[in-house]
């Protein structure tokens, strides 16, 4: 592929008829200016911690603020109907009355709203206090999902990061809030807080109406304003980490400082969505623009969250970004059927991710970008909408952290085993919203074991992970026939500053299982083969581990097992390739596998291989998890319910799942006493 074909920022693109002219001037449709408001009162409603009394729940997620089957809309007309319904449905069920009678400062530990980019959560608890004519309040620890807090300012709904606060809290207590000031007081209680700041810019945008007033503001300037990307001088770049060399290039405005804390305009390469992040997306995108000037920028949809449930309001959504496709000329790589792909693995696939790039996704697991060299971020629906009316979006840089992988591989150990040790690791904090930069020291960990890395950095709630490119990376381009680049090589300059500089042993990491209900809780499978844990579903597949490479592992265990006497699975066993590309290839004789197909080999033993998307992972769609059921899968994500209401999720490698299911219980491949073979099973 040509350089001249591929990728690249554009211009904005004018509908037929419409010039710069007749775009509303800057400042047109601005509303919401905060000033002289009135204070914000109400009680408190707390989320207090059932296994430790009197502490506050830390680690609520998105999933449980707004369950998957809630994050669904219709129409543009009625976008926030399910969101509402759905706000806290199994972790409060009657979160709504309480708000209506007038608890609207809700209270809740570190961590708050960890999860996915899903603006439904804040948009939902927003509208279920408005719907009252009531204005909520979030007072959490300093720790929260940093997705939730960036769509909580872009929607207007009041956060509020003050540990002390929540500690201090009770039932009961009636509590103030002056939007000005931004003041919390217990007033029951008669304390005053100060909550943690909040940038310049950030603070601007929640002053001044959110985000499509300031969209409309910046719209018709955008519209005029030529994308320029300018690399860093050498000079400079050696003080910059990769990630802040990307930023630095990327800038909308040439002069301002990259560090960590500043908020800077920075333009998208690739602005992706699901279709489930895809009709808040376009609705922005109305708001801001009026739907009929420009084409969106950078724009492209992928259906793979919703779209083989077989349920009719599933399909309504799904067709809402269907017409707006049509409308706006959206067409293959960049707006992908059903069936064609999960969107982490399918715009990689089809070049449209290439080192260098900044792109903000609506799915947290964007972050999967840094596999490839770029800067992928989780953002939500309004941000991305933002960003196809504008073609660049806000960015708060945070700290850099540093990871260099040391040490030799251990038989059977894979990038799934690799990230669950480093959140085991990590521990409650995680990575403490850093930007983390990993260096493959010895270049042994190939592109999918970086691409479950990276991804997994959603779990680690850091805001992007990234491998600076190096050989492996341009080596898997090449191979695509990706040569001749859009961007410069990067690689981290040598006095750039790291918050935390760490090294981290893979010659320590064993094949791990996670067990219910964190990423983080992982052990080595062989301590859980000691219990003999049975399960009702193996499934392997994902954005997470659903590539080529991924699916080979498994069947390298499988076709090894069978020679050992292991026929057949003992569990039902799926597969969801990552995309439709990946489903083809696998029909294909492998020689890795004396002549036989991945495909054939997983038939051999009962599995099932279904289209590529994501419904399983978030409890969607027939494979979904019954109460009761427990499963050992490839995901990323095993928080209370998110495989299926009452169901257990396990996470772990392809090839782990894969001995598991011949076994009939959770272990490592070492427990089908297959001889290691470095030619045969390594990467």
């Amino acid at each position: 592929m040509g350089k001249e074909a591929m990728h690249v920022i554009r211009p904005a693109r004018l509908k037929p008829g419409v010039t710069t002219e007749s775009i509303s001037e800057p400042g047109a449709g601005s509303s919401g200016h905060i000033g002289d408001s009135e204070r914000v009162r109400g009680k408190a409603l707390i989320f207090w911690d059932p296994n430790r009394p009197g502490r506050k729940l830390d680690a609520i997620d998105t999933d449980q603020i707004t369950p998957a089957k809630d994050c669904v809309s219709e129409s543009l007309d009625s976008l926030d109907e399910k969101w509402k319904q759905g706000a806290f449905r199994y972790l409060m069920p009657d979160f709504r009355a309480r708000v209506h009678a007038g608890a609207t400062f809700i209270i809740a530990g570190e961590r708050f709203a960890i999860g996915s980019s899903r603006e439904m959560s804040p948009a939902g608890l927003k509208a279920v206090a408005e719907e009252a004519g009531l204005e909520m309040v979030i007072v959490c620890g300093d720790n929260m999902g940093d997705i939730f807090r960036r769509n909580a300012f872009n929607l207007g709904l009041q956060v509020v990061q003050c540990p002390q606060a929540v500690e201090e809290a009770c039932d009961e207590d009636e509590f103030s809030f002056d939007p000005d000031s931004r003041q919390l007081v217990n007033e029951t209680r008669k304390k005053f807080y100060e909550p943690k700041s909040l940038t310049a810019k950030e603070d601007e945008i929640r002053r001044t109406g959110g985000i499509f007033a300031l969209g409309r503001r910046e719209f018709r300037t955008s519209v005029e304003t030529r994308p320029e990307i300018v690399w860093p001088d050498p000079e400079t770049a050696k003080k910059l980490t990769a990630t802040e060399q990307i930023i630095w290039a990327h800038r909308v405005n040439k002069d301002a400082e990259v560090k960590p804390g500043n908020t800077l305009r920075v333009y998208a390469d690739l602005l992706p969505a699901s279709d489930g992040t895809a009709p808040f997306a376009i609705h922005t995108f109305n708001q801001i623009t009026g739907g009929d000037s420009i084409f969106p920028r950078q724009a492209a949809v992928a259906n793979d969250h919703f779209v083989f449930t077989g349920i009719d309001s599933d399909d309504k959504q799904t067709g809402i970004g269907r017409q707006f496709a049509a409308t706006q000329e959206m067409k293959k790589p960049y707006y992908a059927n059903p069936g064609d792909g999960i969107f982490h693995f399918y715009f990689p696939e089809q070049g449209l991710v290439m080192p260098g790039q900044f792109i903000p996704g609506a799915d947290s697991h964007s972050r999967a970008y840094g596999a490839y060299g770029a800067i992928g971020i989780g953002v939500g629906s309004t941000t991305l909408g933002f960003g196809w009316s504008t073609g660049y979006v806000y960015f708060t840089l945070a700290k850099a952290r540093r990871v260099r992988f040391t040490g030799k591989l251990h038989p059977w150990v894979t990038g799934k085993d690799i990230v669950l040790k480093l959140l085991e690791v990590w521990g409650e904090e995680q990575s403490q919203g850093m930007s983390i930069e990993f260096v493959d020291q010895d270049l042994q960990l190939p592109m999918p074991y970086r691409n479950t890395i990276c991804n997994m950095m959603a779990e680690a709630e850091s805001q992007n992970g990234i491998f600076a490119p190096d050989d492996i990376t341009y080596e898997w381009f090449r191979a695509k026939g990706m040569a001749d680049l859009p961007y410069p090589p990067i690689r981290p300059g040598s006095e750039a500053a790291y918050a935390i500089d760490e090294q981290f042993d893979l010659s320590e990491v064993r094949p791990m299982i996670a067990r219910p209900f964190s990423p983080a809780n992982a052990q080595k499978a062989v301590e859980v083969a000691e219990e003999k844990l049975s399960f009702d579903k193996a499934f392997i597949g994902s954005c997470t581990n659903g590539s080529y490479h991924d699916l080979l592992q498994a069947a390298l265990v499988i076709q090894a097992a069978k020679e050992g006497g292991y026929r057949q699975a003992k569990a039902e066993f799926v597969i969801f390739p990552g995309s439709i590309g990946v489903k083809e290839q696998i029909e294909t004789p492998d020689q890795r596998l004396r002549g036989e197909s991945i495909a054939d080999v997983l038939r051999s033993v009962g599995a099932g291989i279904r289209d590529s998307w994501c419904g399983p992972c978030f409890g969607q769609g027939p494979d979904a998890l019954k109460p009761g059921q427990r499963a050992i899968t490839t995901f990323n994500r095993n928080w209370q319910n998110r495989m299926g209401i009452g169901g257990e999720g396990y996470l772990a490698s392809p090839a782990v799942v894969a001995a598991s299911a011949l076994l009939g219980y959770m272990a490592a491949p070492s427990e089908l006493n297959i001889p290691w073979d470095a030619e045969r099973f390594e990467p």
